[in-house]
């Protein structure tokens, strides 16, 4: 395991606590104390691989990570590589219009949100977790999400303050169940 130290324009990739230490005493903005040595040890002996910053002062501050590049060039190079957004494309396999493909047919929603009640020993209100559940005939999830969130924002005793969740989250979840919801539960 190496490590990469950088404060400003100054940056090193070295293999041992000894030569960290080293680089941070030439720098003259840091002060290199027995508790900045004892913690850099603990961090660099440990498992955690975050990147740990340490502040100077005010605003400044030097950053450490722990890395299994061997040379400062292929540090720079794994870190461009993370930057690259035709990887991350690659990664997102879900389409952003995913919602909007026809697909007519029954669906099962259910969505969980947060709903408003008033306590009457009180007079207060709190937000409430509530799942609602709808079985339905749409052509697309987003048809499906709308009509929902619509009956759910017409119904009297849902209060106008609830907050709904996007079509997008974890909290908003939508089944295609075909032509006949019949043949699914058999």
């Amino acid at each position: 395991m190496n490590i990469y130290l950088r404060f400003f324009d100054s940056e090193i990739l070295v293999n041992s606590l000894s030569e960290a230490i080293d680089f941070l005493q030439s720098i003259p903005e840091v002060d290199v104390d027995e508790f900045l040595v004892k913690d850099l040890t603990q961090y660099i002996e440990s498992d955690v691989m975050y990147p740990k910053r340490y502040k100077v002062r005010g605003r400044a501050y030097f950053i450490v990570i722990k890395t299994m590049a061997s040379t400062l060039e292929e540090f720079k190079e794994i870190g461009l590589q993370a930057k690259d957004p035709t990887r991350q494309s690659e990664v997102r396999e879900k389409p952003q219009d995913a919602f909007l493909i026809q697909n007519f047919g029954w669906y099962d929603a259910t969505i969980n949100f947060k709903r408003v009640v008033c306590l009457p020993q009180t007079q207060k209100c709190q937000y409430c977790d509530t799942t609602f559940k709808a079985r339905l005939k749409a052509s697309c999830i987003q048809e499906c999400y709308d009509r929902v969130i619509d009956h759910l924002r017409s119904r009297g005793d849902i209060d106008p303050r609830s907050q709904f969740p996007s079509i997008k989250g974890k909290n908003f979840e939508c089944v295609f169940l075909g032509d006949n919801p019949a043949q699914q539960q058999a």
